[in-house]
């Protein structure tokens, strides 16, 4: 069976491989507009390290003794955002295996848990970013909206390549 027959089967298997797939794209795709916004809308205080920074320089301190470069940070976080983004796509389209059509509702929620869940609470529990609390309302509400972008791409995109993949 060619990969191209075992991803248009309806097959229970093929359904879940077209659903990670798609979702993986389609998680790369939001996680790329979604920074693409947060050059324009600042998420953060100029000099505040994001959490994928702090995390990158901590690690890169622990293996070669030095943080990353300056000049090298807008990488290594897309280093961090890419696979970050796909991850949260695939598990997004394997939740969306069984429900076929394009619902951007879907992803306006996704994009809004998914900030609600780490900017929100758990990366200021881990100490990775400051608390609701000392964020300045506009900078929450860019992040937001940069979620919810992210979220609605994630499910554009996954519907796209899903259909795709079906036909």
């Amino acid at each position: 069976m060619s990969i191209t027959t075992y991803l248009k089967n309806d097959s229970s298997l093929s359904k879940t491989g077209r659903s990670l797939i798609s979702g993986f794209v389609g998680g790369l795709a939001g996680a790329a507009v979604k920074s693409v916004i947060e050059q324009f809308l600042p998420v953060r205080k100029v000099d505040d390290k994001s959490a994928q920074m702090r995390i990158v320089d901590d690690l890169s301190t622990k293996i070669t003794g030095t943080p990353i470069s300056t000049e090298n940070e807008a990488m290594a976080e897309q280093l961090v955002n890419l696979p970050v983004g796909g991850s949260l796509g695939a598990a997004y389209g394997y939740g969306k295996k069984d429900r076929l059509g394009l619902k951007p509702m879907d992803g306006v929620i996704f994009g809004a848990t998914t900030w609600a869940s780490t900017h929100e609470t758990s990366l200021p529990i881990l100490g990775l970013e400051p608390k609701p609390t000392d964020v300045p309302v506009k900078m929450q509400l860019n992040e937001l909206f940069a979620h919810v972008a992210f979220g609605v791409t994630l499910e554009l995109v996954r519907h796209y390549v899903d259909k795709q993949l079906r036909e």
